[in-house]
């Protein structure tokens, strides 16, 4: 059977489908927030087969698999690749009303020119066609960046890293996509965590400095913030559940640090007080570097111990955890904004009942520096999907401004997930279409098709200085 993916697919009144058709679909993809590994772009991997590059480290659907009672063996363990994809052409009919269900016939589609709904009928000829392309020139990771106009991306990387693969791309002109790093400082964030003083003895080898102190903590992240500066970097990335940034006690975070580098057991009120500490200072960097700062909150992580004690990290076991209090993001902000140090800002959210709440706190911070300065980024992981994208641009436009939002990201690890752009902008496009067709809006296509295509690219290639 065909499937349902046309033309106009999501676009539901004539003003989204000028909005889509004549603005949004021909602009360039800046996916600035990802998880792809900057090593297999520069070597242009392939792909053993569709399994390997659809299955692959993708946590959204190892979830529906498991919640179909696929045997993990199937899903992350050792089963042979056709087994695997097998197993998800299975599962894929279950899974109508989930985002998975429109993104795989997307990629099926955009990357393959199949246009036939997976389910165990056609899961041949699908693996077939697939792996054609992927065995072939046409089927690398840069060629499909290539294919999907792409015009840059941000890669994910922690502080240490020496950005080997970064500066071999930016001096490779066969290339013409931009991959710049991110400055991740999870590691040296997560006190709490076992391995932070091993990690702490990775950052001072990186920066050549013997950590003993909070203060040698910042003087190598500053350190290793000025590396990343010069190899290009534009912005970082936090991740935290439900900071209390209202927090200030410098006593307290040293024996934060004290306590773990001992191996203690640390008070709540301590771990604030260290991460309020490192995120002030942190702030201030990137500030004085025209840096943004990207914020994911609301997280709660390795919920089931069983699975994370048999594979470890990023494999589908987090959720939903607990909204960030607004006098905890706005001691963070104004704490540094009192100081003329506030970067551009990226506020994300895993909980929507935190949408307006974060809008609200980021009009708060606006300036003349930059339009848009501090942001509501797009519907993040748990989120993105139909309602929850709608959810967080009605937010945006009835509390803050639509039309300087810089859109949509992938956060994915894999190479064939650049159609969620499509997704999004067709979102996008049907939201604005039917304030059109309520008469809440001007049918001015030029207008409304200028703030398409700012959204889509032009805010966040201006938000990060790309074209400059």
């Amino acid at each position: 059977m065909k499937t349902f993916i046309g033309d106009d697919f999501l676009l539901n009144s004539e003003a989204a489908r000028i909005l889509y058709h004549e603005h949004a679909e021909k602009m360039p993809i800046f996916d600035y927030h990802c998880h792809l590994n900057p090593q297999e772009i520069y070597e242009d991997v392939r792909f053993d087969d569709l399994a390997h590059a659809w299955l692959g480290g993708d946590h959204y659907k190892w979830r529906v698999m498991r919640a179909n009672a696929v045997p993990e063996r199937c899903i992350t363990g050792d089963a042979p690749g056709r087994e695997k994809f097998d197993r998800y052409a299975e599962v894929m009919p279950r899974l109508i009303g989930n985002p998975i269900y429109h993104w795989s016939h997307l990629e099926l589609i955009r990357f393959f020119g199949i246009d036939d709904l997976l389910d165990p009928t056609t899961a041949d000829a699908i693996w077939e066609k697939a792996n054609a392309k992927l065995q072939s020139p046409a089927g690398s990771s840069r060629s499909l960046i290539m294919e999907s106009n792409v015009r840059a991306l941000c890669t994910t990387d922690d502080p240490i890293d020496d950005l080997q693969w970064h500066k071999k791309l930016a001096a490779d002109t066969g290339f013409s996509v931009k991959v710049l790093p991110t400055f991740r400082p999870e590691k040296a964030l997560n006190i709490v965590d076992p391995g932070y003083p091993v990690y702490l003895q990775k950052l001072g080898a990186a920066a050549n400095i013997l950590i003993r102190t909070i203060d040698d903590v910042k003087q190598a992240l500053a350190q290793r913030v000025e590396y990343f500066a010069q190899a290009g970097c534009r912005l970082s990335d936090h991740s935290f559940g439900s900071p209390d940034f209202t927090v200030w006690d410098e006593s307290a975070a040293e024996e934060a640090m004290r306590k773990a580098l001992a191996g203690e057991s640390l008070l709540d009120y301590e771990v604030a007080a260290y991460q309020s500490l490192m995120m002030d200072f942190l702030g201030e960097q990137y500030a004085d570097r025209g840096w943004a700062m990207q914020l994911h909150m609301g997280a709660i992580r390795n919920l089931n111990t069983k699975l994370y004690r048999a594979l470890g990290a990023d494999v589908g076991g987090d959720a939903i955890g607990d909204p960030i209090a607004a006098a905890s993001l706005a001691a963070l902000l104004d704490r540094l904004a009192v100081r003329d140090k506030l970067p551009k800002t990226v506020l994300y959210t895993l909980n929507a009942a935190d949408n307006d709440k974060l809008i609200a706190a980021a009009g708060c911070f606006q300036d003349a520096t930059a339009a848009g300065k501090i942001q509501f980024g797009s519907a993040w992981w748990f989120n993105d999907h139909y309602d929850g994208m709608i959810a967080q641009m009605k937010s945006l436009a009835n509390i803050g401004v639509l039309s300087r939002f810089i859109g949509m990201l992938t956060d994915s690890r894999s190479f064939l997930s650049y159609p969620r752009h499509e997704y999004f902008r067709r979102i996008l496009c049907n939201l604005v279409g039917s304030w059109v067709a309520d008469g809440m809006a001007p049918a001015d296509y030029n207008l409304l098709g200028g703030m398409i295509e700012d959204i889509c690219f032009r805010n966040v290639e201006t938000f990060l200085g790309l074209n400059q």
